[in-house]
């Protein structure tokens, strides 16, 4: 796994990319159905940089890169590699997008990786008053009574 790899290497990522998103998009499970019977179903799969990297590729290719180099590719300066890594980043975000959105799992994912939340930001920043108050002193009580216009009455 080097980092230096071929320009023929480079532009065939994107083809092994959709190859992957192609296993992603068909794979089948096999269920048991009220009655006992197996049947397959099919339920997309995720894409996620490190099975492809570390699984899919050296199966199918017979060849991979590191897992930091494609990140390296990513934020480097070679405008080929970015630009190849960035629309293989882009389709596996766009499926794992659709899949959370459409089949409701993958939440982790989404979380995680696509920076989704399901929770609301809810930052309040109102200034705190802090008395000094000895509670055995009696004559302070007055203290808390902002509004010279209250009276206490008999």
């Amino acid at each position: 796994m080097s980092n230096n790899k071929s320009i023929e290497f480079i532009n065939e990522l994107p083809n092994y990319a959709n190859q992957y998103i192609d296993v992603c998009l068909n794979y089948v499970k096999e269920v048991a159905t009220g009655s006992g019977k197996i049947v397959e179903q099919k339920e997309r799969h995720i894409p996620t940089i490190a099975f492809f990297l570390n699984i899919w590729m050296p199966r199918n290719v017979g060849d991979t890169i590191a897992r930091n180099t494609y990140y390296d590719w990513l934020n480097g300066k070679c405008e080929l590699k970015k630009d190849t890594i960035k629309k293989i980043d882009d389709l596996f975000q766009s499926l794992a997008a659709d899949i959370v959105a459409n089949e409701g799992k993958g939440i982790f994912y989404a979380k995680n990786k696509l920076g989704w939340t399901d929770k609301m930001d809810s930052t309040l920043n109102l200034p705190i008053k802090i008395l000094n108050l000895d509670p055995l002193d009696d004559s302070k009580d007055n203290l808390l009574i902002e509004d010279s216009s209250f009276k206490e009455t008999d």
